[in-house]
């Protein structure tokens, strides 16, 4: 396939579809969860890690119930995504399941608790089927571990679907569940969404209830890094959930997406620059290229003015972000003799962390909330940033590992050189599909916000949804 074509497919119902079909009274919260276990359990692409299919059956006939007692004309009140299949990824805290941080290397505990954002999905009415894939710690862009086997793009098997909501991506993009919350550090929303064709939220710093610390700076002083979002197959869904990740039943942003022919007259800036291009080589394959030229022939179909950004990226971020990436490794709480067990790059990593004094990392706190000012203050003369999602197609599984621990981490930033700088500015953004390879691989576009404009972001990624019927 070669076509610029990403609409839902036929088989694979989104999720509005479905919650419709639930309060209209086609299906029920039982039927869909029976189908979505019995396919995770024919499942060969390594999406999920466990599941929980007492306790999702259980939430499922209560779900069919509440359904079934509320009358016709009263549905639309009910909680907007109760009775809808989802997941987690396996290093967030679900209240039963088995949080592994996909590491041999720390006690794998039943959690007695939700996580934030666990529970306010739970509260939506979402049904959580079990714990999908992730790399070690979710220090990588791929999601391979050494405790279950590998996630792998439903696209084609033979490749990685990213990382670190790999396992969730590809259950998305399989139709395993219609929707999921991710979790992103340095792209872990956006690269497994570009990676496998779907639409992926990383909302700005604060936007949502925060899994992993509070407060803007985290404890060496750098700027907070990980946000969780939505993934999905349409822009619409990502609306639902990103609504419902926020507790709010009025849906303003799936309201605002529904209407998004109405945007017009935006100023987005395109650049190809990368905070590493003086660490790696930051090369842009022919398909990345294409698709790029697709979004901005269609945003400006759209009324948009698009337009080359004039932004220059600080060169001491390479070396900055890479000692407040690995930092949090040492703040881990390894038992006796369980370093021995942990993989290679985070065996690198965490050794790195431990030869970062105190004064360095400092510097490096210091340099990277520079660069978020500096980011803020050059982006502020557009109203989106667009750049290529990724650099070129999903390596092949097990290419990473196979560069050892430097190569590995290197060719993690020359295929995502663009997404970790949106987490150190604390903005959001948004990946989109616009085209697939010649085999079938997809590939995407990224749009950066100013602060607040999530839902916008959602918008724009509905106007580059093309009009077909199939993906």
């Amino acid at each position: 396939m070669n076509a610029d074509t990403h609409a839902p497919s036929a088989t694979h119902p989104t999720a509005l579809e479905l919650r419709d079909a639930l309060r209209r009274g086609e299906v029920s919260a039982v039927e869909l969860v029976h189908d979505a276990l019995d396919r995770i359990a024919a499942d060969e692409l390594g999406a999920f890690v466990s599941a929980q299919p007492e306790a999702a059956l259980a939430e499922a006939h209560d779900a069919h119930a509440r359904i079934a007692a509320t009358p016709r004309d009263e549905r639309g009140s009910l909680p907007p995504l109760l009775g809808l299949p989802t997941a987690h990824k396996d290093l967030v805290d679900v209240r039963g399941a088995v949080t592994s941080h996909g590491s041999r290397a720390v006690p794998h505990v039943a959690a007695r608790h939700d996580s934030p954002v666990a529970a306010a999905v739970r509260a939506a009415g979402a049904i959580s089927l079990g714990k999908t894939q992730v790399p070690e710690f979710g220090i990588a862009g791929y999601s391979e571990n050494l405790v279950a086997p590998p996630a792998r793009n439903p696209r084609d098997p033979s490749r990685t679907p990213g990382g670190s909501s790999g396992g969730s991506a590809a259950a998305i993009a399989a139709g395993l569940i219609p929707l999921g919350v991710g979790s992103d550090g340095g792209g872990s929303i956006r690269i497994p969404s570009a990676a496998c064709g779907l639409v992926g939220l990383k909302p700005g710093r604060g936007a949502v209830p925060a899994d992993r610390g509070s407060g803007l700076v985290d404890e060496i002083g750098a700027p907070r890094l990980t946000v969780s979002g939505p993934i999905a197959r349409t822009a619409a869904d990502a609306a639902l959930l990103f609504d419902a990740m926020r507790g709010l039943t009025a849906e303003p942003s799936l309201a605002a997406v529904r209407r998004a022919h109405e945007l017009r007259g935006l100023r987005i800036g395109v650049t190809l620059r990368s905070p590493f291009e003086g660490e790696v080589p930051v090369s842009y394959s022919p398909d990345a290229l294409a698709a790029l030229d697709a979004a901005v022939a269609r945003l400006g179909e759209a009324g948009h003015r698009v337009e080359e950004a004039d932004w220059i990226p600080d060169p001491r971020y390479p070396g900055a972000f890479t000692d407040v990436w690995t930092a949090g490794l040492a703040r881990i709480d390894f038992g006796p003799g369980a370093e021995e067990r942990l993989g290679e790059l985070a065996a690198a990593f965490l050794a790195r962390a431990r030869r970062a004094s105190p004064e360095r990392l400092a510097r490096a706190a210091r340099t990277l909330r520079e660069f978020a000012a500096d980011c803020v203050r050059q982006w502020g003369a557009y109203d989106a940033i667009l750049t290529p999602a990724l650099a070129f197609a999903a390596p092949r599984v097990g290419a990473f590992v196979a560069a050892g621990p430097e190569g590995d981490y290197r060719l993690q930033c020359e295929w995502a050189p663009q997404t970790s700088m949106v987490n150190v500015a604390g903005l959001p953004a948004v990946v989109a599909p616009m085209r697939r390879d010649a085999g079938g691989l997809p590939f995407g576009v990224q749009l950066i916000g100013r602060a607040g404009t999530e839902t916008p972001l959602l918008r724009l990624a509905e106007q580059l949804a093309p009009s077909v019927s199939s993906r």
